[in-house]
């Protein structure tokens, strides 16, 4: 297995720095990229990480030489790249390795218009040319070298946050914002000054990528600890948890009690078809069904999606979806050129709880329906086989295998889908209470290990 065997995912690139991702490596990708998007420029963005800087450099270096020019977009969360490349319709390649360890890096890339490139939209083609550039038998350098420019996209993204809601209509409430030194420290204080009714708080502000404080991935309930414990002392209306690169926002209520994914996706769809009646609305397949029972209750129309961001986006080409949100927190809208932000979907709860007058805890009650297990992962000697174990333990039931194995027993369902970089079985089932969810639970996991 080479490196790039290693590092290159199937959303983006990860790996740890320098032993899996270094200056070399990022330089080959670098030449690679420019040879994939065939165009004049190319926008490079990083977070706060400190190996960053560097690798972005090598990068850049392998991208001019191809006669391709590179502008340095510096210090930003995935979104704002996103967003340049939607706004400056050129591609782009955000530095970050988003939630993971300090020692981690990565790349993610998207094209002209803020479009994925995901393993099945070019990454593969992405690794083949950077592993050529790494065996020596890489594309030639360009005869005329591509430039370096600096540009900063900071406040014409805070503008187009804003245009996402009427901020004269937003009552005074005072909102707390962990942002985990990451990227959402940027970003988030820059974004609530234009919104003087807001009182914000930021918890662990500063941009340091050794992340000193906790871990910058609030999917794991021990890394919004702090923030629910400051919401209930403080006696703040609302908490907001960013991931490291601030594409992602888990939120919290007034009581120190957070929002699953599925329910912010809720929450959110219902109040994109207020504004949008009618819409398709997308939601993945490990969101509870409680999300397409809202949606079709407000008229609007929901798809189920398989996991990740690359195939969200392609579905709402396909679709015309207004918005898609996932389990993990990803939010997508069509306004934001499709893609997905942390910190516009803050923005629309915040209009939401100002429209209705009402703390978020009442509001959060209409879309939590049912009980969920959350992402168990049990690692497994052959996935495959496991899987087919289940599927015929439960041939008599619904089933389908769009990403995995999902099955439907009616008061109860549940999604069963191997890792792509690991031999783990990742559990996500939902069951009208706790009670019997914590009972199928178990049933699946001694069904998963004893296969």
């Amino acid at each position: 297995m080479s490196t790039l065997d290693e590092i290159v995912k199937a959303y983006d690139i990860r790996g740890t720095v320098p032993d899996q991702l270094d200056a070399h490596t990022a330089y080959a990708i670098g030449v690679a990229f420019a040879r994939f998007v065939g165009t004049d420029r190319i926008l490079v963005g990083h977070d706060m990480r400190p190996s960053g800087v560097e690798l972005v450099a090598a990068f850049a270096e392998g991208v001019a030489e191809q006669g391709v020019d590179v502008v340095h977009l510096g210090l930003c969360s995935t979104d704002m790249v996103y967003f340049a490349a939607g706004k400056l319709d050129s591609p782009g390649a955000m530095f970050t390795a988003s939630h993971n360890p300090a020692q981690y890096n990565g790349i993610k890339f998207c094209l002209a218009g803020a479009k994925p490139v995901g393993a099945d939209s070019g990454l593969q083609d992405i690794k083949a040319i950077a592993q050529s550039v790494l065996d020596g038998n890489g594309p030639l350098a360009a005869a005329t070298a591509g430039t370096e420019s600096h540009r900063t996209v900071l406040d014409p993204f805070i503008e187009h946050v804003l245009s996402f809601i009427d901020t004269s209509k937003l009552m005074p409430m005072r909102v707390v914002a962990d942002t985990a030194n990451g990227m959402g420290g940027l970003i988030v204080p820059a974004v609530f000054e234009r919104i003087p009714v807001i009182e914000l708080e930021v918890m662990y502000g500063e941009l340091d990528g050794t992340f000193p404080n906790h871990p910058a991935d609030p999917i794991q309930p021990e890394n919004q600890r702090d923030l629910r414990a400051r919401v209930i002392a403080g006696r703040f209306d609302l908490g907001l948890a960013f991931d490291g690169d601030a594409d992602r926002v888990f939120v919290v209520d007034e009581t120190g009690r957070g929002l699953s994914g599925s329910t912010t996706t809720a929450l959110l769809a219902a109040t994109m078809l207020a504004k949008h009646p009618g819409a398709t609305i997308l939601h993945n397949l490990i969101c509870s069904k409680a999300v397409p029972e809202v949606v079709r209750e407000r008229g609007g129309i929901p798809i189920r999606t398989q996991v990740g961001h690359s195939y969200i986006k392609h579905q709402m080409v396909a679709t015309g979806a207004v918005f898609g949100g996932e389990h993990s927190a990803h939010y997508y809208f069509l306004d934001n050129y499709r893609a997905d932000s942390g910190i516009i979907a803050s923005m629309l709860v915040l209009e939401e709880l100002s429209r209705l007058q009402l703390p978020l805890s009442i509001v959060r009650k209409p879309f939590e329906r049912y009980a969920a297990s959350g992402e168990i992962n049990t690692e497994v000697a052959d996935t495959d086989a496991v899987l087919t174990f289940v599927a015929d333990a439960f041939a008599d039931k619904q089933t389908d295998y769009l990403d995995g194995l999902t099955v439907d027993c009616g008061d109860w369902w549940f999604n069963l889908r191997p890792s792509n970089t690991e031999p783990l079985l990742r559990l996500n089932l939902e069951a009208a209470d706790r009670d019997r969810c914590d009972q199928h639970v178990a049933e699946l996991l001694s069904m998963i290990t004893g296969a």
